[in-house]
């Protein structure tokens, strides 16, 4: 009798464990082809199907496939992260169309507005204010159309008198004092100035605002120096302090995949590169 139970047991149990099984490859995308996944991945981030062009149909259809199709599915992110990363990348080539496309992709999978400002406002000591400002007014008429209300909430933690502390908080850790070792004998007072406006306006004005995480901060800087392209001694210091702040080469590459559509692939070779040769002395 005891055996015939522990019988039914094991056979109840198979049963609901190979239920499970089948429940999940109707669900799991590596069961479907690149055109499927595509299809799949093209309505969860724009709520719409994949249509036809009318002009140029051949090369959208090699696009939309290889985009959302394969890359979204290379490496260790997720999709969350994938569109923060698309977004950086869109703001540093100000390709401003696209960008107003992916704003809306990124709410649409439960980004917040503010993590869509913050990664834009992060570029600013990168591409300079003038594109921050293109890429602002391009995610803000996004927000007005969806009916998210302006301005977002504050995120700046620092004040006038404490920009620099609270920047050198954020940056040594991660870099040290090596600006201030690499601008060490510029005429006159510019040794000091150029690394102090550096630690003020870069870590002290962004690095502690609320809304992103350091971690987070890193990972989308090196890939907007990535799609600037004749960053690598910048890389390369981006890319130590990305793995001192606990972002791994897995994760750095899987970013350069996302980033490659919109960048190109030269560009994610170069990175690449510097991401093998980074390491933590």
């Amino acid at each position: 009798m005891r055996r015939t139970i522990l019988m039914i047991l094991f056979t109840s149990s198979l049963a609901s464990a190979m239920a499970q099984v089948n429940n999940s490859k109707q669900t799991n995308t590596t069961d479907m082809n690149r055109t499927e996944r595509a299809a799949k991945k093209f309505k969860e981030l724009f709520a719409t199907d994949i249509t036809e062009s009318k002009t140029d149909p051949e090369l959208m259809t090699i696009l939309q496939r290889m985009i959302f199709g394969e890359v979204f599915f290379i490496g260790n992110l997720d999709d969350k992260t994938r569109e923060l990363i698309t977004i950086t990348v869109l703001t540093t080539n100000q390709t401003l169309p696209q960008l107003q496309a992916h704003t809306h992709a990124a709410l649409n999978i439960g980004v917040t507005p503010i993590e869509i400002r913050e990664v834009i406002y992060q570029c600013a000591p990168f591409i300079g204010y003038p594109k921050v400002l293109n890429a602002v007014e391009t995610m803000n008429k996004v927000f007005e159309s969806r009916g998210i209300k302006l301005p977002l909430q504050k995120q700046g933690t620092v004040k006038e008198e404490d920009r620099f502390e609270k920047g050198k908080e954020k940056q040594a850790p991660l870099y040290g004092d090596k600006m201030k070792e690499y601008m060490a004998g510029l005429p006159d007072a510019l040794g000091i100035q150029i690394p102090t406006l550096l630690t003020e306006s870069c870590f002290g004005d962004f690095y502690t605002r609320g809304g992103l995480d350091t971690k987070t901060r890193e990972l989308m800087i090196f890939c907007s120096l990535a799609a600037l392209g004749g960053t690598e001694r910048q890389m390369a210091s981006h890319a130590v302090g990305n793995l001192k702040i606990g972002n791994t080469k897995e994760t750095l590459i899987s970013a350069m995949v996302q980033a490659y559509p919109y960048m190109g692939f030269p560009r994610l070779s170069n990175a690449i590169a510097v991401i093998k040769e980074a390491k933590v002395e």
